[in-house]
């Protein structure tokens, strides 16, 4: 039976230099939600649903 196959300089290069661009990846999400605005709740009706009538429609024509 074969061994494990030799590691070789190349891949160790490539996994270092993935598992830095996750560790990267990572700080960035962090920051980016320690960053983030909070949202105030907002009161009233939304604007997006203001004027809209639920319910069965009128027909159109």
């Amino acid at each position: 039976m074969g061994g494990p196959g030799k590691t070789t300089a190349a891949k160790r290069d490539r996994e270092k230099s993935r598992q830095q661009k996750q560790r990267d990846k990572e700080a960035r999400r962090v920051e980016r939600k320690a960053n983030k605005p909070d949202r105030p709740a907002q009161e009233g009706e939304d604007p997006d649903l203001a004027g809209l009538h639920w319910g069965p429609q009128a027909p159109l024509y």
